[in-house]
């Protein structure tokens, strides 16, 4: 692990709702120089899961881990990823959503990876974990919470 990675032990869970992580949320968590660790480990903890990582993000995400944490700590998403820790899904069937999300908020502008997490979210149960403010203005919808709050 890089300096300042911390391990976030993750439990498998059976099919239900889950919160979904954006990118600030899994760098945040790897990371514990980040100012908002400590506040996003809690939330993320006090939720239980199980957790979720839209695949549409998995790009972004593993790229940024890999530059600003290093690649130990890469390599440990990777192999939460790999175990199943994270559910890591959210597809075809979003597509659509993603595209009216990304439309409707062009003004932010919310990108096709935060869409998908707030698509990925609304049918898995409403949650989301990150530290994007974009989100909050999304969230007035009312089909999405973000934690931490």
């Amino acid at each position: 692990m890089g300096p300042g990675a911390v391990r976030v032990a993750i439990p498998a869970h059976a099919e239900q709702a889950l919160i979904t992580l954006d990118t600030s949320a899994l760098i945040g968590l790897l990371d514990r120089r980040e100012a908002d660790h400590a506040r996003l480990r809690k939330a993320f903890l006090a939720d239980g899961g199980p957790y979720m990582v839209p695949a549409w993000i998995l790009a972004e995400a593993t790229y940024l881990v890999g530059r600003r944490l290093g690649a130990k700590t890469l390599d440990v998403l990777l192999g939460d990823l790999e175990t199943g820790a994270f559910s890591v899904r959210c597809g075809d069937e979003d597509v659509a959503r993603i595209r009216e999300l990304v439309s409707r908020y062009a003004d932010l502008p919310l990108s096709v990876a935060d869409a998908a997490v707030v698509a990925c979210a609304e049918r898995s149960g409403g949650s989301v974990l990150s530290l994007d403010r974009d989100f909050a203005v999304v969230a007035k919808e009312g089909k999405i919470t973000i934690h931490p709050a």
